[in-house]
């Protein structure tokens, strides 16, 4: 590297070392000069002594940099155990800090800039977060802990291993794909109860439902429906919630359609905004509604177990049966046209029809016909949920769902037959899909 690389280099070195000692230096900031092992100095020069070790390295020989990395850690570690035991705290956290500013000193001249950046941002949030994470820790309970465990487990350990492919002779079932629902609805019903345990079950639900609807509605309305089984007297806001990751899923899909096919804007935008707009008007007022239990009190959600792993592998077999069972009709519809293959994809998954009629939109497809078939799965998909939930939750929550969506998808099919075309969607969408892009 040139001599002005290398000054900027160090120059970032000494910069993460000064963001490290701050913050180690405002912990610090009650004891008396001399009392402290590091602060701001210190931690400062321990940056820059990484970064001119690493580029001493580079110029001479690897081992510099591992001599300089050994001394520093032994003379470290030697004044933090005999300040350890002058005061009795015997803490490992200054000494692992003060050797990850001297590597990540070290990496900024021989890595990239951006990695280290990042890195020190990261060290320094987990050191701030000192009494916020040990007073999580101490209220963390065994059924939270198992939860994280088991969702980890499920996503980190078991998902890579399963084969992504279709293995039954209708090409549908993919195990993968299937796991990879169950974890969604798990990580829905955690997300859930960290959110209700939080901020109460009303602005709890809201939160679970956008962040569910983002990733599947469908994973959400399981999700919801088999917590709204479990506890009826909260099965109005649960109710509410399925409706809002339903709009978020038609938000979702019309985004990804138009930023792929601007030309589909003109189609899709006013009929999807009806439905959503019915969708959201009819979650508000189930979530706000009152809710009263048997005894005339307000009836709230108590979540006990952050997610069950038994039913969120049931409701993942389910839905492996309806992939199935749309996959076959799906199959058979080719003599019957575009708009059959869209209901019957619509049942259990959107982003694949939706992303094939935005590829094709234009092409192979007209326009109008694309956004008619992404239009027919949406309105089927909000139907399959709606039966979903009243097969799951029972008959309060089918018709409160049921009810809503049946409403929505009227208000889809209205809008789309009746009111016309947008003149200026195309040029407003292809500006806004040039933006984004």
């Amino acid at each position: 590297m040139d001599q002005d690389d290398l000054f900027r280099r160090l120059a970032l070195a000494l910069a993460i070392g000064l963001l490290i000692g701050l913050e180690r230096g405002w912990q610090l900031r009650e004891e008396a000069e001399g009392e402290r092992t590091a602060g701001l100095r210190t931690h400062a020069l321990t940056g820059l002594l990484g970064g001119i070790c690493a580029a001493l390295s580079v110029a001479s020989h690897a081992a510099v940099l591992v001599a300089g990395l050994v001394s520093f850690t032994a003379a470290f570690a030697l004044f933090a155990w005999l300040e350890a035991s002058s005061e009795h705290n015997f803490s490992v956290t200054g000494v692992v800090a003060a050797i990850l500013t001297f590597v990540l000193g070290a990496y900024a001249v021989l890595g990239q800039p951006l990695v280290a950046v990042a890195c020190s941002v990261a060290m320094v949030v987990l050191l701030a977060l000192k009494e916020p994470l040990h007073g999580w820790i101490r209220r963390l309970t065994w059924l939270e802990l198992r939860a994280v465990l088991v969702l980890l487990a499920m996503s980190f350990l078991l998902l890579p291993v399963l084969p992504n492919r279709t293995i039954d002779p209708w090409d549908a079932i993919n195990p993968a794909e299937i796991w990879l629902l169950a974890v969604l609805i798990a990580g829905v019903s955690f997300v859930g109860y960290v959110a209700v345990k939080y901020l109460g079950d009303q602005a709890g639900i809201t939160v679970a439902a956008l962040a569910g609807g983002l990733t599947s509605s469908t994973a959400t309305t399981l999700s919801f429906a088999r917590l709204a089984r479990e506890q009826p007297q909260a099965s109005l806001v649960l109710a509410g919630g399925i409706l809002l990751a339903g709009v978020v899923m038609i938000v979702r899909v019309v985004a990804i359609a138009v930023a792929l096919a601007p030309s589909l804007s003109s189609e899709l935008l006013v009929p999807t905004a009806a439905g959503a707009m019915v969708l959201l008007l009819a979650s508000a007022s189930l979530t706000l509604a009152p809710r009263q239990a048997g005894g005339g009190e307000t009836a709230s959600l108590e979540l006990k177990n952050p997610f069950d792993l038994a039913g969120a592998l049931k409701l993942a077999a389910l839905i492996a049966i309806i992939m199935l069972l749309a996959k076959v009709l799906s199959s058979m519809s080719s003599t019957r046209g575009l708009y059959l293959l869209a209901a019957a994809s619509g049942i259990a998954d959107l982003d694949a029809i939706t992303l094939s009629m935005a590829r094709v939109a234009g092409a192979r497809v007209a326009p109008a016909e694309a956004a008619t078939a992404i239009i027919i799965a949406v309105g089927t998909n909000t139907a399959a949920k709606a039966m979903m939930a009243t097969a799951i939750a029972g008959r309060r929550v089918g018709i409160a769902v049921g009810a809503c969506s049946a409403v929505a998808i009227i208000a889809i099919a209205a809008a789309h037959l009746l009111v016309p075309r947008l003149p200026f969607a195309d040029s407003v969408a292809t500006g806004s899909a040039a933006c984004i892009l």
